[in-house]
């Protein structure tokens, strides 16, 4: 016991000489020494132990490495006395990277489990989308019910999310209710600024469908026809614009959730409405991995003259075009499936549903990459074929 005990005093000895020397220590050697002096003096390094592991995950190139170090820094971060003022945040950041590394290896439960954790700790919102990509969307509903509406001048992802969940849900009265919020926001905006924000015409255009789904379809072509003169109100300048790709970009997707398969817990699918980054990496992968064996269904079904069929699987194909490339200056490349997306529905014999979507979709695009001109001819061209004599029959 001796020789133990005075290895121990060694070892603790060189770990704080080695900090206060005067060299500039690598991450290995601060890291060694954070073990150590964590274990005699556990205020003082337990938190900087808990830094030094999750830094040194997010720099190894060890396979598998990933996720031993980030399973001690939830260890670590658990051992924080519960007093100490970043307790809370310094295990909320080692959960999450945990969690997203069990994702990414493909340990859903475990992970999911990890969400679990960081929410009972913190009421942080990730549990929902793990939720949400599960197909549990009351209980995702529920969580983001909790949250504070989209705050003045930041994107609305809040109301992004929860109108979705509660859609999912067969909620869709709550889920217009809840989507209006960003959309009077847009407006208040419009209205300061004597000009509409580009995000102001497809939020109208998602507010649309919000309420059809609920019931109130004349309240849903006056939001069409508040988005096309918001769209001829952003023609009349110059068409550069700052347009708000990421979110247009997460309804654009999100309005292809019906023609994917129901997510359960054994085969998830992503939570639409939310953005990118808030999805697990497993689910982000396995849409991506869709993309080739999609492709050759849709070279298939085209062939065969399954038009429509194809005209679904080609739409399927633009969302993911759209999800993974937005945000990298693509709009030359995404603009041809937009065309083609036209194109095809034009060749439907029964074009009332698609030819109008696939406008409406073109024209969204077009809003987002500062085509004002462009989308104003497209949305009008959808809304005459859907707007005046539906209406004329309903009312």
């Amino acid at each position: 016991m001796g020789n133990a005990r005075k290895y121990d005093e060694d070892a603790v000895l060189r770990a704080r000489v080695l900090l206060l020397g005067s060299g500039r220590l690598d991450l290995a050697e601060e890291l060694g020494a954070y073990r150590v002096l964590a274990e005699v003096s556990p205020r003082a390094y337990l938190p900087k132990l808990v830094g030094a592991l999750l830094l040194t995950g997010y720099r190894t190139t060890v396979p598998g490495a990933e996720l031993r170090l980030y399973a001690e820094a939830v260890d670590a971060a658990r051992r924080i006395e519960a007093t100490a003022v970043n307790r809370v945040e310094l295990l909320c950041r080692a959960l999450g990277a945990y969690e997203r590394e069990l994702f990414t290896v493909g340990r859903r439960a475990e992970g999911r489990a990890v969400c679990e954790e960081m929410h009972a700790v913190s009421g942080h919102p990730r549990l929902a989308h793990v939720l949400a990509e599960e197909g549990r969307h009351r209980e995702a509903a529920e969580i983001l019910r909790r949250r504070p509406a989209a705050a003045p001048g930041f994107p609305p992802w809040n109301v992004y999310e929860l109108a979705a969940e509660l859609s999912a849900a067969g909620l869709h009265a709550e889920a217009a209710e809840a989507f209006a919020r960003t959309v009077g926001a847009g407006r208040r905006r419009a209205a300061e600024k004597g000009t509409p924000p580009p995000d102001l015409a497809w939020e109208l255009i998602h507010h649309a469908r919000l309420l059809e789904d609920a019931g109130r379809p004349g309240e849903g072509a006056a939001a069409r026809r508040e988005a096309l003169d918001v769209v001829a109100r952003l023609a009349q300048r110059d068409g550069s614009g700052d347009p708000m790709t990421s979110l247009w970009a997460t309804l654009f997707v999100l309005s292809g959730r019906s023609d994917e398969p129901v997510a359960t817990p054994e085969a998830p699918m992503p939570p639409f409405g939310a953005e990118s980054l808030r999805w697990s990496p497993d689910v982000r992968e396995a849409y991506r991995e869709d993309i080739p064996v999609l492709e050759a269904e849709a070279a298939r079904l085209t062939a065969a003259g399954a038009l429509p069929r194809a005209y679904t699987v080609q739409r399927r194909l633009t969302l993911r075009a759209v999800h993974f490339e937005h945000s990298h200056g693509a709009a030359p490349l995404l603009r041809p499936r937009f065309d083609e997306g036209v194109a095809l529905a034009r060749r439907l014999e029964d074009t009332a549903t698609a030819l109008p979507q696939a406008l409406t979709d073109r024209a969204m695009f077009l809003v987002a990459t500062g085509r004002h001109a462009d989308a104003h001819a497209d949305l009008t061209e959808a809304l005459g074929l859907v707007d005046a004599p539906p209406i004329v029959t309903r009312t």
